[in-house]
């Protein structure tokens, strides 16, 4: 295959601690540090996160401005992408740093089970954080936890509350949600392309299950996922070391499947966002 594969690296989530591995970046220095290797290493894509100093995650949008400024200044033309998941902050505060205009914002049109609690997105948040990100000039990922989310993202590209092409992101081997599973991962593609033939899609594993979802998607032509926040370790006995080894072994899977790693200017033509000088 020869077209290039976009890797996104989650740097630090709203989960994991320096308690689980001292890697993971806390503060804006250090997710800012950690993204630039990242970069370097090969991801185009940064999706962000903001933590309170105490690592409990937040919503702030001072942290995400801070944080945006930096990543522009270290990591120029590197996509930004900030989350508007529901562990940081609850109702329309998780959309309070769209204003900012990040090149891109996670966006779950559906609810489903987390591993201790239920993940709401209610269809009124749904169509508010969407509508906010058209208004801002921001691209969603749709971020499909189960395959209901496809179809109902492929509803919203129709009646026009989500712009076509439609990037869906895949998640896969989070506990008591869509399990990763390699035949379902070809039916969520599938499905995404019967209902919306012009979608782009990626794909992020859970845990051990990082790595075999980062394969199944570049093997099948897709983009991938990966980071401290999704998996914050190279193996059951050792924990990664930064977001740049995840990036790099990453970019080993590109080179075994003879896909070229995306730049930052591919990624930006390939998605359609708005060009940076």
């Amino acid at each position: 295959m020869t077209n290039p594969c976009i890797i996104a690296v989650a740097i630090t989530g709203s989960v994991p601690t320096k308690a689980n591995n001292p890697a993971v970046p806390v503060s804006v220095t250090e997710q800012i540090e950690s993204t630039q290797e990242a970069f370097e290493a090969g991801a185009a894509i940064a999706h962000c996160h903001v933590r309170n100093d105490d690592e409990t995650p937040s919503s702030d949008p001072e942290r995400f401005a801070r944080l945006k400024e930096g990543l522009e200044q270290h990591c120029p033309g590197m996509i930004i992408q900030f989350s508007t998941g529901g562990r940081s902050g609850a109702g329309q505060a998780r959309g309070g740093m769209l204003p900012l205009r990040p090149d891109m914002a996670s966006l779950s049109v559906g609810s489903n089970n987390f591993p201790t609690r239920v993940y709401e997105n209610p269809p009124d948040l749904v169509d508010w954080l969407a509508s906010e990100m058209r208004a801002h000039d921001v691209m969603p990922e749709i971020e499909a936890f189960d395959l209901s989310h496809v179809i109902q993202a492929a509803k919203m590209a129709d009646d026009g509350r989500l712009a076509r092409p439609l990037y869906v992101q895949f998640v896969m081997g989070v506990k008591n949600a869509m399990i990763a599973d390699e035949r379902i991962l070809d039916i969520y593609i599938e499905t995404l392309h019967r209902f919306s033939p012009d979608a782009l899609w990626c794909a992020a594993g859970i845990g051990p299950n990082q790595i075999r979802v980062n394969e199944w998607a570049i093997a099948r032509g897709g983009h991938t996922r990966t980071g401290l926040e999704d998996n914050m370790r190279l193996d059951r006995a050792t924990l990664a070391p930064s977001n740049a080894a995840l990036v790099e072994r990453t970019v080993a899977l590109c080179e075994t499947y003879e896909r070229p790693v995306a730049t930052w200017q591919q990624a930006r033509a390939i998605l359609g966002l708005r060009a940076v000088a």
